[in-house]
């Protein structure tokens, strides 16, 4: 543009359209994150009867995802999506075929590492009990960059298959059918196995927290773009179905990875076998020395696991005794937190008397820490992204962006937002989300009853002894409970040697195998489907993809009537994979009946809205819902005692699906009924 074809407005004019635009953009996302925070924080005050602990740090972290996103999603809107719509109209013509599948390896791989969900997937490792899952360890805590290549390559794959879907005017529904066929025979095969099973709830959330804000618009830009090129009639529609296959396909990455993985771990153990001089040599395939796994034993394991570390009392004790004078075998764990939460009784009397100092001090990272750390990850997310993009524009495709200003605003709008979003969520939305996935179980625990019994003339000949892994003795006598036997530890305490009589306390479990009461269960489950239905309002990808289908469909579907029916879908997701941890049913249970569902629903669907259905299931699961649902279902696990809390996100990519499915149903129905009542008025007429 010339300089005087350009346009002078003057500063206080051009200063009140920005306001009141970005008041608008700013009111947009407050709409659309009010529910699930008002939600949150009115389910643990009301609900739970729980303290909200409003603090003024979980309120900036709020205020910072407001303004994140908003930043985000007009940086996305002005910087990488026009670029990726540029790039996707002009390979086709210029490039070929093996250039194509390059790009869509590198684009799809390069997008992965932007995805701000991926970070917090890596850090759901940190609290996992090698023990129980040594292979989820292995992958979460000594190569996690080897989950985000496998990742990334199962995004590549999705992105190039996609690309040679366009270019060749394939149909998506083969590509879905084989896809989802070969994700469930692994995971059935994987299922069979101990150590293996653990891997299938984490490689399927994989699949989920790929396709977020940056990989949604950005796969939808290249898609339509690339389908675009080929002139062909409805071309717009077709480039659906990549988010799709990039959900897909890097769940089947992740379990063949594990496959890789699975003769370098050993296999699952109880905590005292995990630590004892004879399970070491295994143990070390985990840690790189044994100064490592010495401090684990102390940050992770119980009393139990490190008494059967040392093997010796006496080494364990003089352990102990260096605490109050080095801090070493705890890392970066305060002492006090450690005696607080980790130590035992007796292991609190060796080391000291504990103070509340250490607590607060292990519980919050500091605030200009985070912000430099996300600062970091967000500039090595987006700019290989860009750059990328920008290359390959330039250089191979001698192309430049149309609006330079315009496309360097919304790449620096985009590094900002991401930092403030990625920032917000971290302070703010996790510890909310984690504080009342903690509490939910606990309050709605039920009462196990106990009945008390007094044993006449009971018999001390009748007490035997055993030993623990501990190695400690104990004394125990049987029980005729009906036609079984119950062995019952005996208490010296409950024993009246004069009398010769024995007090006998029976424990009743509660109705839930979990604990929980029948009005517990309900309340967990409504506010399992509330916490999903709200996140998934929140997502920026799901809104992207809801302006996306309406334009591309000229308003006959509508893009609020998509975002509902995917939020929907959700919640019961979420409601489906909190039975799956209370109950602890395996995921292939669940998954498989619901993909087998899908199958016919996609075959007799239009193709049109089979990828707009199977895209839906793609975008649910973004920055918002992942560290939410994360927390949710891990604290849950946690409280639970379960360990297996992975899979909530797999479950809430499945079923928008179906509710998508439905609601393309529904609006086909109406158009027939329309089409009907339009034919008998031009008859009557």
């Amino acid at each position: 543009m010339m300089e005087q074809d350009r346009i002078n407005i003057p500063l206080r004019s051009a200063a009140v359209m920005v306001f009141r635009y970005a008041g608008r953009k700013i009111s947009e996302q407050i709409r659309a994150t009010a529910f699930i925070i008002i939600y949150l924080f009115v389910f643990q005050t009301i609900i739970l009867g729980t303290p909200a602990g409003i603090t003024l740090r979980i309120a900036a972290g709020i205020i910072s995802v407001i303004f994140g996103l908003t930043l985000f999603m007009e940086g996305l809107l002005h910087g990488l999506m026009p670029l990726g719509e540029s790039v996707g109209l002009n390979l086709p013509r210029r490039s070929r075929l093996w250039q194509l599948i390059v790009f869509g390896l590198l684009v799809g791989f390069v997008s992965t590492l932007a995805e701000p969900a991926i970070s917090a997937l890596r850090a759901t490792g940190s609290d996992l009990a090698a023990w129980e899952a040594p292979l989820l360890y292995l992958f979460l805590e000594r190569h996690p960059g080897s989950l985000v290549a496998a990742v990334g390559g199962g995004v590549g794959l999705a992105v190039a298959a996609s690309l040679l879907r366009y270019h060749f005017d394939l149909s998506l529904k083969p590509f879905i059918i084989v896809s989802v066929s070969a994700v469930l025979l692994l995971s059935l095969v994987l299922s069979f196995n101990e150590s293996l099973k653990s891997i299938i709830g984490l490689a399927w959330d994989t699949g989920a927290v790929t396709t977020g804000p940056v990989t949604v618009p950005l796969v939808l830009a290249l898609g339509i773009g690339v389908a675009r090129s080929s002139g062909r009639q409805g071309g717009a529609s077709e480039g659906f179905g990549t988010v799709a296959l990039a959900s897909l396909l890097p769940i089947f990455c992740v379990m063949v990875l594990s496959l890789g993985m699975y003769m370098r771990s050993p296999q699952p153990s109880s905590e005292a076998d995990f630590f004892s001089q004879e399970y070491r040599s295994s143990t070390l395939d985990l840690f790189s020395s044994e100064e490592e796994l010495e401090s684990y034993a102390f940050t992770h394991g119980s009393e139990l696991g490190r008494r059967s570390f040392y093997g010796d009392d006496q080494q364990y004790r003089q352990a102990l005794t260096s605490l109050a004078h080095s801090t070493s075998l705890l890392r970066e764990m305060h002492l006090d937190y450690w005696l607080l939460h980790r130590a035992s009784p007796y292991e609190q009397e060796v080391v000291g008397k504990v103070s509340a100092s250490g607590d607060r001090q292990m519980t919050q990272e500091p605030f200009f820490q985070v912000i430099q750390e996300e600062t970091g990850m967000s500039l090595r997310a987006v700019l290989p992204l860009s750059g990328l993009l920008l290359l390959i524009l330039v250089v191979f495709l001698r192309d430049r962006p149309k609006y330079r200003d315009e496309f360097m605003l919304g790449m620096f709008l985009t590094l900002i937002g991401m930092v403030l979003l990625t920032t917000g969520i971290r302070i703010g939305l996790v510890p909310l989300g984690d504080s009342v996935g903690r509490q939910l179980p606990v309050v709605y625990q039920a009462e196990a009853m106990e009945e008390e019994f007094r044993i006449e003339n009971f018999d001390f000949s009748l007490v035997g002894e055993g030993i623990g892994l501990d190695g400690r003795r104990y004394q125990f006598f049987y029980i005729q409970d009906g036609d079984s036997l119950i062995q019952v530890r005996f208490n010296p305490d409950a024993y009246d040697e004069d009398t010769a009589t024995y007090t006998y306390v029976r424990t009743t479990p509660p109705l839930f195998g979990s604990g929980l009461t029948l009005l517990g269960m309900l309340f967990v489950l409504i506010f399992a489907f509330g916490l999903g239905y709200g996140s998934t309002l929140a997502e920026p990808a799901l809104n992207a993809l809801g302006r996306n289908v309406e334009v591309i469909t000229v308003g006959t579907v509508k893009g609020r009537g998509v975002i509902r029916a995917v939020s929907v879908g959700v919640g019961i997701g979420l409601i489906a994979g909190m039975i799956r941890i209370i109950y602890a049913v395996p995921m292939i249970w669940l998954l498989a009946p619901a993909y087998l569902l899908l199958i016919p629903l996609t075959i007799w669907s239009d193709s049109d809205f089979a990828g707009i259905s199977w895209d839906s299931g793609g975008v649910t699961t973004g920055p918002i819902t992942v560290p939410l649902v994360l927390a949710m279902g891990l604290g849950i696990g946690g409280a639970l005692d379960s360990i297996d809390g992975f899979g909530m996100l797999a479950m809430a990519s499945v079923f928008p699906i179906l509710s998508v499915q439905v609601y393309g149903f529904i609006i086909r129905l109406r158009q027939r009924y329309a089409i009907r009542v339009m034919e008998q008025e031009a008859i009557d007429e």
